[in-house]
């Protein structure tokens, strides 16, 4: 299966957050799977990082390559795709990770509960 990991599924991962369930945990440890990390969600970390919001080590990109993740660029055709997306969720990192979601079909590792208003695979 492919996975597209939700930034805050990234950020969990990474600190070994207790907030990352038992399910997402095996998920994401699963050889069988290929766990994606958007562009756009090591933009948002990085602009959340800048202003303060979020520490995080400067090595964790390094973190991600070494854990196996895939980096996921950001196409044309998925910043196309948001203008056909309706208005259930604003926040324009989600809606992109649903448009690439929708685009590659891969299957959203998220607990945003108005991702699943888009009608793509999520767990």
């Amino acid at each position: 299966m492919n996975l597209l990991l939700d930034t805050h599924i990234i950020l969990w991962w990474l600190k070994n957050d207790p907030l990352l369930s038992a399910k997402h945990k095996e998920l994401l440890s699963n050889p069988e799977h290929v766990c994606f990390v958007s562009a756009a969600s090591i933009w948002e970390i990085s602009i959340k990082s800048a202003l303060g919001k979020l520490e995080i080590p400067d090595s964790y990109i390094e973190e991600l390559k070494l854990e196996g993740f895939q980096e996921l660029p950001i196409h044309w055709k998925h910043t196309s795709m948001v203008k056909y997306l309706p208005l259930h969720h604003r926040d324009p990192f989600d809606r992109l990770l649903i448009a690439q979601a929708k685009i590659e079909k891969f299957t959203l590792l998220t607990v945003d509960e108005y991702i699943p208003l888009y009608g793509i695979e999520t767990l």
